[in-house]
């Protein structure tokens, strides 16, 4: 371990609890900073930043039972020296638990917290002398409260999915939330063959496995860095779950279609159309800032795509030049991601009612354009990467009860096993522990022909 990778690991973890950044963000901005670190230890910033975010609710209640301040009144600092801490005395055995408390303890010292030395030393040795004797919420008293501390998760959520799900789909989304997803990546073979490609990434250490449900879908694990591997760097690969893959056959797309993808970024939809049109026809793939516009352009730039066109747009403004124009419209709206929790933890503490229901009312406003952009019989596809009715099943009821729209079956569009009775009526749902994706909402709509 080198001399600095805890303080990094501190760095990060004040810029998520401090500044506000989203996690994935903050590790992989400090990885692109100290891209000289050894594989292993870029490894193991990964891991500790990940697990402390992911574990927080966890983590806070233990040190409340051991603190003599509430985790909620310490200063940050300390609060995200003990954080990383317990988290590797209680979740890694690969760190000694005398290492993580002595430099816990440095840390405290070097961040000019010398007084406080003697108060980070004595709550994590008391949490080690616990071992396993610690007094987690009842389970049948408080289940709701017991949940949310044993899987980190807002109690609210917790009630939510219970009354939504059940008990036992809610048990399996939760501990499915909690286990590392490897990288899922989409194949793109028109230039080179699915062998040759994984042969590249074996041949840099890449331990590559079959991803469920759509050919060109694979896992990928053991690698240091995406964009160092070849294969991402010569277009072959593209990150992108599986879920998100299926909008693209859902919206089964023909060559000389016009597609306009509203919210595009980072473009892996509109590539993915772009492929399955043999690079035929036109798609707009809109966003709203200079900045993710820029991303979208780079893949396509990287995939050697030609009838993909990156435009800055705001999906919220109404655009008549192109109203009735085309023959898909895609709407992977913004929302909760509260289906992408195992790839992005921090998502479940920004999230609250409240602002699921500025979301919802965001939500229809771009399916009000989108709908005035569709051409009478042409198709809209509407996706979001979270869990729940207000913003997946109650969105798309009320546009086909307000728009001209219809559901249209998924079934002949999407792999068998994943037919349901809800896919004969043209929307799927994809659930964390019930379906080897994140979790996921698509449905298919077709403008009636007044």
């Amino acid at each position: 371990m080198t001399e600095n990778t805890r303080e990094i690991i501190l760095q990060i973890l004040t810029e998520i609890s401090e500044n506000g950044i989203y996690s994935h963000m903050a590790i992989r901005g400090a990885l692109d900073r100290y891209r000289y670190l050894q594989r292993r230890d870029r490894a193991f910033i990964t891991r500790v930043c990940e697990g402390t975010v992911e574990r927080m609710i966890e983590l806070d209640y233990i040190i409340n039972l051991f603190a003599t301040i509430p985790v909620v009144k310490m200063k940050p600092v300390i609060r995200d020296i003990l954080r990383s801490a317990v988290y590797q005395i209680r979740f890694m055995e690969s760190v000694p638990d005398a290492a993580a408390v002595n430099e816990a303890v440095k840390l405290t010292q070097q961040k000019g917290f010398y007084n406080l030395k003697g108060f980070v030393n004595g709550v994590l040795r008391s949490i080690i002398r616990s071992g396993d004797d610690i007094a987690y919420p009842d389970e049948t008293a408080e289940k709701e409260r017991y949940l949310s501390v044993k899987y980190s998760m807002p109690e609210w959520i917790v009630r939510e999915w219970r009354g939504e799900f059940g008990d036992i789909v809610t048990g399996w989304m939760l501990e499915r939330l909690l286990r590392e997803r490897p990288t899922i990546v989409r194949y793109k073979t028109d230039r080179i063959s699915a062998s040759a490609i994984t042969e590249s990434l074996k041949a840099q250490g890449v331990t590559v496995k079959k991803a469920s449900y759509l050919p060109y879908a694979y896992s990928l694990s053991d690698y240091n860095y995406l964009p160092s591997l070849q294969a991402f760097r010569n277009g072959w690969i593209f990150p992108q779950d599986t879920s998100s893959m299926l909008v693209a056959e859902a919206a089964s797309p023909l060559k000389g279609d016009y597609i306009i993808d509203m919210c595009a970024a980072p473009g892996g939809k509109s590539l993915h159309l772009a492929d399955k049109m043999g690079n035929f026809g036109e798609i707009e793939a809109r966003d709203l800032t200079e900045e993710k516009v820029a991303l979208i352009r780079d893949n396509v730039r990287r995939a050697g795509i030609i009838n993909v066109k990156p435009v800055q747009m705001d999906a919220l403004v109404f655009d008549s030049a192109s109203e009735e124009r085309a023959d898909i419209v895609i709407c992977d709206v913004p929302c909760s991601g509260l289906g992408v929790i195992s790839r992005k933890s921090d998502i479940k503490y920004r999230v609250t009612p409240e602002k699921i229901a500025s979301l919802v009312e965001l939500q229809r406003m771009i399916l009000r354009n989108a709908a005035s952009y569709v051409r009478p019989g042409g198709r809209l596809i509407y996706s979001t990467c979270t869990i729940g009715h207000r913003e997946n099943q109650d969105n798309v009821r009320w546009f086909t009860e307000h728009f001209p729209f219809e559901m249209e079956s998924l079934n002949p569009f999407i792999p068998r096993q994943l037919w349901r009775l809800t896919t004969e009526e043209g929307y799927l749902q994809l659930m964390p522990g019930i379906h080897d994706t994140d979790g996921f909402f698509i449905a298919r709509m077709r403008k009636k022909k007044l």
